[in-house]
């Protein structure tokens, strides 16, 4: 069984070019979450954050608020769901 390869903070900062404050806000928000923490701790992220993270910054490039995308990706997630 292969195992999913999960990223520390700040490999998705390198990965992104986000800051360590915009994820962790983002984070926060709900607008993405973490698979897991290690036992310090610290966040670790799945690769389903990287298709998230690319669709805040399209959202975001169109003017829409940090609430208003999260309603639109939960929306999404719910889709998906049914």
């Amino acid at each position: 069984m292969k195992r999913e390869k999960l990223y520390k903070i700040g490999e998705v900062m390198e990965y992104t070019g986000l800051s360590r404050q915009t994820i962790h806000n983002y984070t926060v928000a709900s607008l993405i979450s973490e698979a897991r923490r290690t036992p310090s701790g610290h966040r670790l992220y799945d690769e389903s954050v990287f298709d998230r993270l690319e669709k805040v910054k399209i959202l975001q490039s169109k003017n829409y608020t940090l609430i208003q995308i999260r309603r639109i990706l939960e929306q999404e997630s719910q889709e998906k769901k049914s």
